[in-house]
């Protein structure tokens, strides 16, 4: 039976502000205060843009734009993503955007995206997301040396990757579109797993939709099969192996030829990757889905351990 938590309230406070270092006691404080007096707390709540200051623009995507953005009442800083409906429309996508809100928003987890609270007027839809004020990794894996992550920081960002998954998996969700254009920073470098377009929340874990990304696609994609949520392992494979190297291992020049090359397993490893990144990849990138590494096995990798620890 799931556990019922009441919320916190002032007779809380000391407890809430123990250990908070003397200098950012008061901050933080006035901050708690600010929280526990909105009209929202512990509470049904009708959510429009006027609870929100717009502020400056940090991306755009095919159907929405980001923008920084304030709640007034707590000065809370979020990520507004605002769609258009008529573009939704267009592009033939509500139901991958309601999808992407009812999954998003159940999700808890240090390392996935949150979700705080959606509304919408007459022309658009509004998502009040968490902030990871960094942006999308891709953009620092193309800003690295060589354009490509060493493998202490490849190992850190696999590991947090798998441990999100994890979490999904257990909640019945497949992501299907892991890439890095799909994960965000902090300004502490820690990931946050994010857009759940592509996501499936299913009881049965047997799926048949084509989706993702080419480069990304597992063979039972490829080829119609039927499939489990062990596609988001091979995604992981793909993606440790694009930390690493700065591109994916199956891209060319063509669909068909991707497709053959995934078909075919044609891993090329250079030279520069140590032993235990390419048995890691290795374990992920298998044709068979059953004979794939689980992620709680990704997470205790002597590659993975050996590299965080250094």
């Amino acid at each position: 039976m799931e556990t019922v938590t009441r919320p916190y309230t002032m007779d809380d406070l000391p407890q809430l502000i123990e250990g908070v270092s003397s200098e950012n006691v008061v901050g933080v404080t006035q901050y708690i205060v600010n929280m526990m007096s909105h009209p929202a707390y512990g509470r049904q709540y009708r959510w429009s843009k006027d609870n929100f200051e717009l502020g400056c623009p940090l991306g755009r995507g095919k159907f929405g734009r980001v923008y920084l953005a304030r709640e007034r009442h707590t000065k809370f800083m979020v990520a507004m993503k605002v769609m258009f409906k008529s573009e939704l429309v267009k592009g033939r996508v509500e139901k991958q955007m309601l999808r992407e809100v009812e999954i998003q928003s159940r999700l808890k987890h240090p390392h996935i995206l949150r979700l705080y609270t959606w509304f919408q007027d007459d022309r658009r839809i509004y998502l009040a997301l968490e902030l990871a004020s960094q942006g999308e990794l891709y953009k620092h894996l193309k800003a690295s040396p060589n354009g490509r992550f060493n493998e202490q920081r490849s190992a850190k960002y696999t590991y947090q990757v798998a441990d999100a998954l994890n979490y999904c998996h257990a909640n019945n969700v497949i992501h299907r579109d892991l890439k890095p254009e799909n994960i965000l920073l902090t300004d502490d470098d820690n990931v946050k797993l994010a857009d759940f377009g592509w996501s499936a929340h299913t009881n049965s874990n047997r799926r048949k939709t084509m989706c993702g990304t080419l480069d990304y696609l597992p063979p039972e994609m490829v080829d119609g099969k039927i499939y489990d949520d062990s596609v988001d392992q091979w995604c992981l494979g793909i993606l440790c192996y694009e930390f690493l190297v700065g591109f994916p291992p199956f891209e060319s020049e063509t669909t068909e030829a991707t497709y053959d090359k995934i078909r075919r397993l044609e891993v090329d490893y250079p030279r520069f990757m140590s032993s235990g990144a390419k048995d890691l990849i290795s374990k992920l990138l298998r044709s068979s889905s059953g004979a794939r590494i689980t992620l709680v096995d990704v997470m205790k990798h002597f590659w993975i351990k050996d590299s965080m620890g250094k």
